[in-house]
């Protein structure tokens, strides 16, 4: 099942292992049970660590744990981790021998802190590219707390299970009954969600402080990472605060316009950001959000588990994330008709009417790649005309069933309580109240600054852009801010590095001259 070259990579990637993995299959009379105990058959045989053990234990599906010699991790995989999922399977037999990335002191604390002998699921498709950070999330959660249980199911091996509990989006995160999250996102994210729903046992008063620093960096994109290396290199104590390293570049595709490298892909180019990052002496504190900041000489970052840092100068580099409608019925029907990526979701709209929301490139894309799919897709733009691409629109024009709207505001969101069932909007020349019945909606009306933690103190736009300067000075002195949660313009990866670095030496420039 696996071929000989994907093998020898495997052999390569476990050669450091130390400790004995077993991966433990129950039984099943189901049609696909042999092609995983293939699948894991060919994983076992690269490593001499790691064993097939076949158990007497009956399921409906194709089912394995994963064991440390032979005591239970908690991880568990419910079908057959191929596509996108074969991911989580490598990097979950690495975690488990104590390789790979984990998450520092601060953070592991956190998950020891949490209720013991939780269950969790995560309902995935193997086609999404959002699902594997999910899951591999969870699944490092589970090995730091050592007394929970996480399992991926693959929803096309449980349809009755989606269709009793409603779900219509993937990822979808599951405690019993209660669904405590949908869609993609961070660790920090999935960690603050467990918490939420389940309370932890560490008190929200405690405080921890994480030292003084020359300058602080918030975010960990390009323009974060940038400014981090040039400010240490500078000789100054530098801390870098981020929900994940990588920011936006992670779920980027193919980059084609990095000067120096002809072609990479997000993914890729976040680990070498990463390694770049680390070979420096920057404190890094990741999965991470920013509660507040506070002004003055000397500037205090809390964060929202009750850590803080303080820092002489600071840098704001928390870039974009994706833009709500902040209508009703949106958050309610979250993975129950509410999307925001077409490339996971769109499948379960299968001959089913949707809409797109947004004219721009993401929108026009999502609806030309759903028109393969849905019996019908609807577009609607708030502008008089659609701004994508040219070369675009035309190949939108060309396909059938797809409905164009534009001057359409949408301003309601309904269903029946368990799935949307339609959409209002408002034509914006004739000003008519309009109702669409439909089966689903993908949000695509581009991004949004995260500026929220210093908008009451440094000046923005009325889009939420951070003010700066040429040399990225903000309004209030010692505070300054890169990439695209700024003004600059021109929301490009190689334009936030240079931003980014232009930061910390202003920064720096600033310090030698006393400001």
């Amino acid at each position: 099942m696996i071929d000989q070259e994907i093998k020898l990579q495997l052999e390569n990637v476990f050669s450091d292992l130390k400790s004995p993995v077993s991966l433990v299959m129950k039984a099943s009379k189901h049609e696909k049970q042999a092609e995983l105990r293939d699948m894991l058959k060919d994983v076992a045989s690269t490593s001499n660590y790691i064993e097939l053990i076949e158990s007497e234990e009956m399921s409906a599906v194709p089912e394995f744990a994963i064991f440390k010699g032979t005591s239970p991790t908690g991880i568990n995989f419910k079908g057959i981790p191929g596509g996108h999922e074969f991911t989580s399977l490598i990097v979950a037999i690495l975690n488990t021998c104590g390789k790979g990335k984990f998450p520092d002191a601060g953070i592991q604390n956190r998950i020891k802190n949490l209720p013991s002998k939780t269950s969790i699921r995560t309902y995935i498709s193997l086609s999404c590219e959002n699902c594997p950070d999910v899951v591999q999330a969870l699944n490092l959660i589970t090995l730091v707390h050592g007394n929970m249980e996480h399992t991926m199911v693959d929803g096309g091996l449980v349809q009755d299970e989606l269709k009793t509990l409603n779900i219509s989006g993937v990822p979808s995160v599951y405690i019993a009954e209660k669904m405590i999250h949908a869609g993609k996102a961070s660790f920090a994210e999935i960690l603050q969600k467990i918490e939420d729903h389940l309370g932890s046992h560490q008190k929200s008063t405690d405080e921890v402080d994480l030292g003084h620093f020359d300058i602080a960096v918030l975010g960990g994109g390009p323009a974060g990472i940038s400014a981090a290396i040039y400010a240490v290199r500078k000789g100054l104590k530098t801390a870098l605060i981020a929900e994940k390293i990588g920011g936006q570049v992670t779920e980027t595709k193919g980059i084609e316009n990095l000067i120096s490298q002809i072609y990479t892909e997000g993914p890729e180019l976040t680990d070498q950001l990463d390694k770049h990052l680390r070979s420096y002496p920057v404190e890094v504190f990741e999965h991470r959000k920013i509660a507040e900041v506070s002004a003055g000489k000397s500037k205090k970052i809390g964060l929202s588990n009750g850590e803080f840092l303080s820092c002489n100068s600071l840098i704001v580099a928390t870039g974009a994330k994706w833009r709500e409608l902040g209508i009703p019925g949106e958050k309610e029907y979250l993975g129950r008709g509410v999307a925001f990526c077409p490339h996971c979701d769109g499948p379960f709209y299968k001959n089913k009417k949707v809409a797109v929301i947004g004219g721009g490139n993401s929108g026009v894309e999502a609806a030309i790649d759903l028109s393969g799919i849905c019996s019908e897709v609807v577009l609607l733009e708030y502008a008089d005309s659609l701004k994508a691409d040219t070369i675009l629109i035309n190949k939108l024009e060309s396909i059938k069933n797809i409905q164009v709207i534009t001057s359409a505001k949408t301003t309601l969101i309904e269903g029946d309580g368990s799935h949307v069932t339609q959409m209002t909007y408002e034509d914006r020349k004739s000003e008519n109240v309009k109702t669409i019945e439909l089966d689903g909606i993908f949000v695509q009306i581009g991004l949004i600054p995260n500026s929220s933690m210093v908008k009451n103190i440094v000046d923005t736009t009325s889009f939420g852009e951070i003010i700066i300067d040429e040399k990225c000075r903000t309004s209030v002195p010692g505070i300054y801010a890169a990439g695209d949660v700024s003004t600059t313009p021109y929301k490009q990866i190689i334009i936030s590095m240079g931003e980014g670095a232009k930061a910390s030496l202003a920064a720096f420039e600033d310090r030698m001259r006393g400001e």
